[in-house]
């Protein structure tokens, strides 16, 4: 006679539970769409003030304003710093995105970002002697933004954002900057760093320094696919990434699910988710 009485607590104890994995699901959304928000503010706005200052830096190999802000936009870091912006920018305003584009954008994001601050701060850092804002940009660009990118990404994801597929196709974006770099550099006279410097280098010089960054990006990128992979095994965050479409929902509601239990992260998830060297 005390069956149905337990059973009923037992059903509002999972009840009470569902309610708080809600609750939790709703401020960690709450709080990425504040951490995306923010990283995209900070990368904006060191960009733009790079640009700025730039433009009115009257010294240099480019003579004129808009020749000298068309060059910064050929500095990796710079468009590695773009790429977060605009990632980031999106995924505050919806954190599910599904799409393979914004996949692999979204993972030549991060690895294009991580590579800026372990090249830089291992082997550009010390070569320009920076003064006033240019010591700004120069933090924000290359340990501020790196910093809050990369731990974005591991606290709110989106995870199964990286799959080696998309992984490798993340990967045409650095050998295409190396191609036109090396084109541009040829045709005006000059080269954004000093380890693709032909003028300096050689071609064989610059092509084994091309070899080596080469192996630093499969490296880096293998490890934000793998580490994406055990993170989303460990579960603790909904998926939001292109692989998602690929889980089977049947089991998104505890009640659908023999035993009441769901797979990890699939109850929450929702369609809305609710000059100076460069």
């Amino acid at each position: 006679m005390t069956r149905p009485a337990r059973d009923g607590r037992a059903a509002e104890r999972g009840t009470w539970g569902i309610a708080v994995l809600d609750r939790l699901a709703a401020m960690s959304d709450r709080w990425a769409r504040v951490w995306f928000g923010s990283t995209a503010l900070v990368a904006s706005a060191a960009v733009t003030l790079q640009l700025i200052m730039s433009a009115s830096h009257a010294h240099g190999h480019f003579t004129s304003a808009g020749g000298r802000v068309i060059n910064q936009l050929c500095y990796f870091t710079i468009e590695s710093n773009v790429l977060i912006a605009v990632t980031t920018a999106l995924l505050a305003i919806r954190l599910t995105r599904t799409s393979p584009v914004f996949g692999v954008f979204r993972v030549a994001g991060v690895v294009g970002i991580a590579i800026t601050a372990l090249v830089y701060h291992t082997v550009l850092a010390g070569l320009a002697h920076l003064t006033g804002w240019w010591v700004v940009t120069d933090a924000l660009l290359h340990t501020v933004v790196p910093a809050m990118a990369i731990l974005g990404w591991l606290l709110f994801g989106p995870r199964r954002a990286a799959s080696w597929r998309l992984t490798a196709l993340s990967l045409v974006y650095p050998v295409g900057y190396l191609v036109i770099t090396l084109i541009r550099g040829a045709l005006v006279g000059w080269y954004p760093y000093p380890f693709v410097d032909v003028d300096q280098l050689g071609y064989p010089g610059v092509l084994l320094n091309a070899l080596m960054m080469a192996v630093l990006f499969i490296v880096v990128a293998a490890a934000v696919t793998g580490v994406d992979g055990w993170l989303y095994r460990r579960g603790g965050l909904p998926d939001r990434g292109p692989a998602a479409d690929a889980l089977d929902l049947r089991g998104a509601v505890g009640a659908e699910v023999p035993g009441g239990t769901a797979p990890s992260g699939a109850r929450r998830r929702a369609p809305d988710g609710g000059s100076p060297i460069t």
